[in-house]
């Protein structure tokens, strides 16, 4: 099968009949073999009785249905542990993404080697409360991972099937797939400008959070592709520093009581000195680290994927 297409979607009743007749016609037009994918987050319209008939009328068009409402990343890993194309690629349900974008992506994954290609809106149809915070957002995500795409957040990519079956998705890391494809060891990335469409129906299903949820997943993940497997790198190093520099004080702050001691002139008690707290909460905060490294590396040496290096070719 060449192509896979995942589409999660949540509320989209009146969008999804257009959107697969959409994704068909360009599919016959460039004769590919393909499946596409409704993975229903738990709707409450009559999106799931809409999927239903339009499979009874092509085949090709199936559909899963979460009992409750998971989120994107939850569709999103069900649709990558089940699609069977070479070439996988999801997009959203709101018809703001092109199927027209299809052929061009699928040739750049597989006549030109690409492991993962992200589309880019460069010309968005959204107001500036949602196009501000997303450059921000993309500019902070550059940095953090050294990926230098523009739109890390766009619905509309294209995989090798081998990419979306080397990760795993969880709690909203759909943002950072490109990174997560990366960490897996697939390097080649690029990127293509995608025509992005106003909203032709319903209402945007995020909200402000999800620019606070995403700079907090942009934390987790940057820690977890550094350190997930060497976490004392991390914890020891700074607990070191910590203990050594409330060390360094505590030592200088007892030798000069005991130059004065020794020299018969008139000293405060250590523990009056605010010195003397500072060094001691470094120190503390010191081990604290330290231990919590070393506790982390015990249960990272003992997670089931600790040795599960990824073999590209063998012979």
């Amino acid at each position: 099968m060449n192509i896979s297409v995942l589409v999660p979607l949540l509320n989209e009743e009146d969008s999804l009949n257009e959107l697969c007749s959409w994704i068909d016609k360009v599919m016959k037009k460039s004769n590919f073999s393909y499946e596409v994918l409704l993975i229903d987050d738990g709707s409450k319209d009559n999106s799931w009785k809409i999927i239903e008939d339009i499979n009874k009328k092509n085949k090709n068009i199936k559909g899963i249905k979460f009992r409750r409402n998971y989120g994107k990343s939850a569709a999103l890993n069900i649709g990558f542990a089940k699609a069977k194309g070479d070439v996988v690629i999801t997009m959203d349900a709101d018809l703001q993404d092109s199927p027209d974008e299809i052929p061009e992506l699928y040739n750049k994954i597989i006549n030109k080697d690409y492991d993962l290609v992200s589309g880019w809106k460069k010309k968005r149809y959204d107001p500036l409360t949602k196009t501000i915070p997303t450059k921000l957002f993309n500019w902070a995500a550059r940095k953090a991972s050294g990926i230098y795409l523009h739109d890390f957040n766009c619905g509309l990519k294209a995989y090798k099937n081998t990419v979306v079956k080397s990760i795993e998705l969880h709690g909203e890391m759909h943002r950072y797939i490109p990174v997560l494809a990366k960490w897996a060891g697939f390097s080649k990335i690029a990127e293509k400008v995608v025509k992005h469409q106003a909203r032709k129906y319903g209402v945007t299903k995020f909200g402000v959070e999800r620019f606070i949820n995403g700079f907090l997943d942009l934390l987790t993940i940057t820690f977890v592709s550094r350190f997930g497997k060497k976490p004392m790198h991390f914890f020891g190093v700074f607990g070191t520093i910590m203990f050594l520099l409330g060390f360094i004080l505590f030592s200088y702050i007892g030798g000069q009581k005991l130059y004065y001691i020794l020299n018969n002139l008139p000293a405060k008690n250590i523990a009056d000195t605010s010195g003397f707290y500072v060094a001691l909460s470094s120190m503390i905060i010191g081990v604290q680290l330290f231990l919590t490294g070393f506790i982390s590396e015990m249960i990272s040496r003992n997670a089931y994927d600790r040795s599960n290096y990824q073999i590209e070719k063998e012979i």
